[in-house]
C-alpha cells in the first residue's frame, strides 16, 4: 500500500518522469525483421517487444528452445545477446530503424 501511495505521490509531482506503464509492444506490431522474426522462432514464439534504448529492443519468446542461434549468426543479421530465460536483447543500428533496413 505505501508503495502505491508514493508513487502516486511522485506521479502528482513529477508528471512528465514517473511513466504509467513501460510501453510493450504486442508481438503482432513487430519492431523486427522478418527474418529476425523467423530466426527467433517465428511470429507466434514472440510475447512481447520493448524498445529498452536506442539501439537495443528486449524481447521475451515463449520457448527459447525455437531460437535459430546459427541463422542469427549469418551475414546482414544484427547483433544479438542471448539473456537466458526466453529474453533476447537485439542490437539495431542508430541511423535507421531495424525494421527498415531488414
Amino acid at each position: 500500500m505505501f508503495d502505491k501511495l508514493q508513487s502516486a505521490f511522485w506521479k502528482a509531482l513529477t508528471p512528465d518522469l514517473v511513466p504509467d506503464e513501460p510501453r510493450v509492444s504486442a508481438a503482432t506490431e513487430t519492431l523486427l525483421p522478418a527474418n529476425v522474426v523467423e530466426a527467433l522462432g517465428g511470429e507466434k514464439n514472440l510475447t512481447s517487444q520493448q524498445r529498452v534504448a536506442i539501439t537495443r529492443i528486449r524481447v521475451q519468446l515463449r520457448d527459447a528452445e525455437r531460437l535459430d542461434e546459427p541463422a542469427l549468426q549469418a551475414p546482414g543479421m544484427p547483433a544479438v545477446m542471448v539473456l537466458g530465460n526466453g529474453v533476447v536483447h537485439v542490437l539495431t543500428p542508430v541511423a535507421a530503424p531495424l525494421a527498415e533496413t531488414g
